[in-house]
Parts: structure tokens; sequence; C-alpha cells
């Protein structure tokens, strides 16, 4: 179990996020966590640049319904990502199990059967405390890093469609 925050945000320096555009599918279901890490994907996002207007907001009633949802935004293609964002908490039946493993594999399928980079921002913990310190508690909040993330893979697709093998941001020494 993280014991740290892994969430610390450092600037990417994205010379080019204004022209992003980012779906974000969210939960209803344990809002009190969900809605925490989306507000948390869009600050960074906005930080980053990306304009407010290209990123488009959509809820579904559970964790479950990310994997339809976030697949019908894949097979748009007017997104450069998706952001599916979700949390299950342990219960007393394995219906946890079963949730918590469809999700991923849901998530994992957008990824390989689209051209759209899908970030699985879905909390997967044993009890409700642990899913507030990781939506803005103790251990950060996993928007921020999925965020990160959504970026970080829309300007990988963009340097590797460009074949200019640079997977750097801004003017940094990476390229």
């Amino acid at each position: 179990m993280a014991t740290v925050n892994l969430s610390d945000y450092k600037p990417l320096h994205i010379t080019n996020a204004e022209d992003f555009s980012i779906g974000i599918v969210f939960s209803e279901w344990n809002d009190f966590v969900t809605y925490n890490l989306r507000d948390a994907a869009l600050e960074i996002l906005e930080k980053e640049g990306v304009k407010a207007e290209n990123i488009k907001q959509f809820s579904v009633p559970g964790a479950f319904e990310l994997n339809y949802a976030s697949m019908q935004l894949c097979k748009e293609r007017k997104f450069d990502a998706v952001i599916a964002i979700g949390c299950v908490i342990r219960g007393e039946t394995p219906h946890f199990d079963f949730v918590c493993d469809a999700v991923a594999q849901g998530i994992k399928d957008c990824n390989i059967l689209t051209d759209t980079p899908t970030i699985f921002c879905v909390l997967t913990d044993d009890t409700k405390e642990q899913s507030i310190a990781r939506s803005g508690g103790d251990l950060g909040n996993k928007g921020v890093e999925a965020a990160v993330t959504a970026l970080s893979m829309i300007n990988f697709k963009r340097n590797l469609s460009n074949k200019t093998g640079n997977i750097g941001f801004g003017n940094s020494e990476n390229k």
C-alpha cells in the first residue's frame, strides 16, 4: 500500500496543448471520490493549456459502465485521449473483484482496439478511507496522475505520427 503522495505535479511545459481534445468519463457511483478525481484532472489539463472547450465530460452510473462509454468515445475519433474515472470499494461479496477485473479489461480493450489512448483512473480500494486518501487526501489525487498520463500519451502519439522520435515536452533536453 502506498504511504507517500505519488501525485506530486511537475509542469510538463507542453507547447501545443491548446489543440488537444480530451474526453473524461466519470462514474456517479462513489461520487465523493470520483468528483475529486475529475476536478483534479480538469485543473491539471487547464494548467497545461488545454482549452476548456476542448475537454468534454460524460457521467455514467457506475464503474462498470466506464467501459462502454470510453469505447464509444474512442470509436468517435474526436478525442486525442479519454480518461476513465471511477471508484470501486471492496464490500462483503466478490462483486468487487468482478467489477474491478471487468473495468480494467475494458479500458485495456480501448487501448488495444482503438487508436485513442484511454487512461485508467479507477480507484480499487479496500476501504472508503483509502479512496479518500487517493482522491485529494494524504496520498495525493490520482486525477492529477491521470491528466499527466493523458497529456503524455497524446504527446507520444503525435510525435510517433510525426516520426520525430522525440517524446519530450516543450524545449526540454529530451528532444
